[in-house]
């Protein structure tokens, strides 16, 4: 039996980042991976002229991460850290800076995911095999994002069909746990001058998984859960469709449909005849889009968008449904160096859960000013939201970049943001109608060198939250048990260093985070989250493969506010390698924690140890 209980030796870390440091480049400053972002901003803007804390992840490096989940990828990420009830298909945490799951906006081809029980989104619904490319930003956003974005912006991206003849594919994986994955998809472009471009893609996974709360984890009032192993099956698909009408006119189209059932345990099952507990989980995306350029200066862009989580569990019976509208009309007017934008937003939020069955919706005007010329990039915004429940809200930033020298930049950045009360926690047994938002101030600086392929960041970061929300003890609502209630204050506050470089043919990666989220009335570390933690990796090309390895430590983490339940620190190493085959035939196999180490992030939650992938997947050239 072997548990992680003891700190993890991260002293040793700085000295080894110091090897690669000279030598290291931030994901945000690796040109290799795109040109430009949207995130940042909400809308296109080169990499060059970023004064935003954002990395971005593309499909490649998704494939070879070989990870079976959007939060896995993320983990591997600087100021990322996550959290499961056992494997993947369970409940899934992500902190971004070491902010709660809750307060990080996330969008799906530019639709709103989140849910109005938990509030954040459902990270084990959404199917990494779907998705081609992620950006994160950290940092608030509310200015531009409204509700939500205290702690950052994830946005995920499907493909999108490129010129040239289709682009058909189809994958094959076996993996540990008896897990497997089928996968097909076409994407390309057709018509007159290509104008009608198309993007399908469908998979299928499943795994027999692992027992989510072994015996060896299991506290005694916990004996009788259930020995069976907590697997997992996947069907999921999405399909996108634009259409280039004119020079000036484009439309987008965008749908994505999963269904995910997983395995649990349950609290308790009774001993003689144990309950297979099963999670059940729906998600539906659809938005489209009108982009139009009316002159060379002044663009627009019309959206609708929809998204729909279905949460359900037996034999023991719970069910809950969120449903998000999203209407979004954004004005661009450019002006030489300035860039002006207003946009004009309304949300529309239900949730239907027992008795409970609300709605309510958000309209909001937000302003952006621009301006980036020669050493200078300034980024201005203010946004106001009026909400039908609590009334308005106004939220503003502000972000500064000056290039020194050609290759070091400097930034600062101001912004305030919230994060308003979900349904349930306002209309449930265990709800109060006065609950007010979750209210954020940030403030941070960076710095970056970039030379060619090498660059370094360092970026310093304090994120204080008010009217926190959290469940106490009984009060106003109308479960003797507790309420809800504002009554927390936390600061999230740290340190991130990253970098890459290439030295010969070996490309160096590593990033370390130190960070103390803590509750401001107590002091005590939240739950959960470590103080440091760090990734390094490194790869190459050896005969025709790619072969590479990265290591990922954390700190000891606690599971409790009151800070007595420890979970000890760990490190992982993991190997992966890619080679093609045949000429349409791209070979990937990954090993994952290597030394079979025994570790939880979340107390008597099992995780993965040594597990094998090995996939082919055919795509013609």
């Amino acid at each position: 039996m072997r548990i992680a209980t003891s700190h993890v030796r991260l002293a040793a870390l700085p000295l080894a980042l110091s090897v690669c440091w000279p030598l290291a480049a931030s994901a945000q400053a690796n040109p290799s991976l795109a040109s430009t972002v949207v995130t940042a901003n909400r809308t296109a803007q080169a990499l060059a002229d970023l004064v935003a804390d954002v990395s971005i992840v593309d499909r490649a490096t998704i494939e070879r991460s070989g990870a079976v989940g959007v939060a896995d990828v993320l983990a591997r990420l600087p100021g990322v850290q996550i959290a499961r009830n056992g494997g993947p298909g369970n409940a899934t945490s992500v902190f971004l800076r070491g902010a709660e799951s809750r307060y990080t906006a996330v969008y799906l081809d530019g639709v709103r995911l989140d849910s109005q029980a938990t509030g954040g989104v459902q990270w084990e619904q959404i199917p990494l095999s779907q998705i081609d490319r992620i950006e994160v930003l950290r940092g608030p956003a509310a200015a531009v994002y409204g509700s939500d974005a205290i702690g950052g912006v994830i946005q995920l991206f499907t493909k999108k069909g490129e010129p040239g003849k289709p682009a058909v594919y189809a994958g094959v994986g076996l993996g540990s746990h008896r897990t497997y994955r089928l996968e097909a998809g076409v994407s390309g472009r057709t018509g007159v001058d290509g104008a009608v471009d198309y993007a399908l893609g469908i998979d299928k996974e499943r795994s027999e998984g692992f027992d989510a709360q072994p015996l060896r984890l299991r506290a005694p009032t916990a004996s009788t859960v259930n020995h069976d192993a907590d697997g997992y099956e996947r069907l999921s698909g999405n399909a996108r469709l634009g259409l280039q009408v004119n020079s000036a006119h484009r439309l987008d189209a965008t749908l994505l449909m999963t269904k995910l059932n997983s395995g649990y345990d349950a609290f308790v099952s009774p001993a003689a005849a144990p309950v297979d507990d099963r999670n059940d989980h729906r998600l539906r995306t659809a938005g489209l889009t009108w982009s139009a350029k009316w002159t060379d200066a002044y663009t627009t862009r019309l959206q609708v968008t929809d998204s729909h989580s279905r949460y359900a569990t037996n034999p023991s019976y719970y069910r809950s449904e969120t449903d998000l509208r999203g209407y979004l009309w954004q004005n661009e007017y450019r002006i030489g160096a300035h860039l002006l934008s207003a946009t004009l937003e309304r949300r529309e939020d239900a949730l239907e859960n027992g008795s409970i069955d609300r709605d309510r919706n958000q309209n909001a005007l937000a302003l952006g000013y621009g301006f980036t010329s020669g050493a200078h990039a300034l980024q201005l915004h203010l946004r106001r939201d009026d909400d039908s429940e609590f009334g308005g809200h106004t939220t503003g930033s502000a972000a500064y970049g000056y290039a020194i020298t050609r290759q070091l930049r400097a930034t600062v950045s101001a912004g305030t943001a919230f994060r308003a009360p979900t349904l349930y926690q306002r209309f449930s047994e265990y709800g109060v109608g006065s609950l007010e938002p979750e209210k954020g101030r940030n403030i941070e600086a960076g710095l970056r060198w970039t030379e060619g392929a090498s660059s370094v960041g360092v970026v310093a970061y304090r994120n204080r939250v008010r009217n926190m929300i959290i469940f106490g003890a009984a009060g106003p609502c109308a479960n003797d048990f507790g309420c809800y209630e504002n009554v927390g204050r936390a600061q999230y506050e740290g340190i991130t260093l990253s970098g890459n470089h290439q030295v010969g043919n070996v490309q160096l990666r590593a990033s370390l985070d130190f960070q103390n989220p803590k509750d401001r009335d107590t002091e005590k570390q939240l739950a959960r989250r470590a103080k440091r933690y760090a990734t390094v990796g490194a790869d190459t090309q050896i005969a025709g493969w790619t072969v590479g390895a990265e290591v990922q430590a954390t700190a000891k983490r606690f599971d409790n506010a009151a800070n007595t339940n420890v979970l000890g620190g760990y490190t992982l190493v993991n190997l992966y390698t890619s080679t093609q085959v045949a000429r349409d035939i791209m070979l990937t196999a990954r090993l994952d924690n290597l030394t079979d180490k025994d570790y939880q992030n979340a107390r008597l939650y099992a995780n993965a140890g040594r597990t094998v992938w090995v996939g082919l997947k055919w795509a013609p050239q």
